[in-house]
């Protein structure tokens, strides 16, 4: 089965197999992501990241969802939920401490 682990989730009965791609990211949990501000190598602000979206078979993550995002996302060409939340491709991210760091030039 891998390196996976399995979750049930009683309230909707389905089961998700999450792998743990957190071994790239020094083992972090996902939820350590949340609330955490993004932020270019450069330095410019971006968001809050709200969610993480994965793919449910392989564990594979696909965006950080982001939230409160400031005046500088308007040059940057991200795509957008529904509720007008920003989408950050997850192999765009440099490195993960207080703040995610993200490579501007996977945003353009």
């Amino acid at each position: 089965m891998g390196s996976g682990i399995l979750i049930y989730n009683i309230k909707y009965t389905k089961i998700y197999k999450i792998f743990t791609f957190i071994q790239i990211m020094e083992k972090r949990s996902f939820r350590s992501f949340i609330g955490k501000q993004v932020v270019t190598k450069e330095g410019k602000k971006i968001g809050f990241v709200k969610d993480i979206t994965f793919e449910a078979r392989t564990g594979e993550l696909i965006h950080l969802v982001l939230k409160d995002l400031t005046s500088y996302t308007t040059n940057l060409s991200l795509e957008r939920t529904k509720e007008k939340e920003a989408l950050v491709p997850y192999n765009s991210v440099i490195a993960v401490g207080d703040f995610i760091v993200v490579s501007e030039e996977d945003l353009l």
